[in-house]
């Protein structure tokens, strides 16, 4: 990784949907979908979805800060989850879908800190917002098959995003 490119790594639920918001923008160089946070090393994505290894499913993203900066980045994060949803994240149920920012410095950390408050205080949601902010750790790329799904099988991935609900929550409390 050239020095000019920072990570960032979000929690939303299924990596599925979380690359394609990110994927594609100017300053984003790559997203890759993978798993952070467990107790097994390089697991596999049958132990990750047990909810049993202590993973969450993540996207780590590679980005430019000049072109894209971090405050960018979670301001297009938060609008694609629950942050009020401890138990998954729409049909996706278990510890592996629960929402989280993996900071990966002080300054991501103080940022991330303030966008959850901002959330908190935006009046969008009655119940409290359950959004973890962690200390990034070991990060585990998901299987070839998991990268850039909604690329390679965008019927399955337009399918099961429609059946999640994740679009119609997204309408519901994000875009008023």
């Amino acid at each position: 990784m050239e020095n000019k490119y920072q990570l960032a790594t979000f929690a939303g639920g299924c990596f599925w949907c979380m690359v394609q918001p990110f994927d594609e923008l100017p300053g984003i160089n790559r997203v890759t979908s993978g798993y952070m946070g467990g107790h097994i090393e390089n697991p596999t994505y049958d132990e990750v979805k047990t909810g049993t290894s202590g993973h969450y499913e993540v996207v780590q993203i590679e980005f430019d800060p000049i072109l894209f900066p971090y405050q960018k980045l979670l301001e297009l994060f938060w609008p694609q989850i629950d942050p009020t949803d401890d138990g998954g994240q729409f049909h996706d149920r278990g510890d592996q879908y629960r929402t989280a920012i993996f900071y990966h410095s002080e300054e991501q950390k103080a940022l991330a800190e303030q966008s959850l408050l901002e959330v908190e205080k935006s009046g969008k949601f009655t119940k409290p917002i359950v959004t973890n902010i962690l200390n990034a750790a070991a990060f585990y790329s998901a299987e070839d098959y998991h990268q850039d799904f909604y690329k390679k099988e965008p019927n399955e991935y337009k399918g099961d995003r429609k059946k999640s609900g994740r679009d119609d929550f997204i309408k519901a409390h994000w875009r008023n």
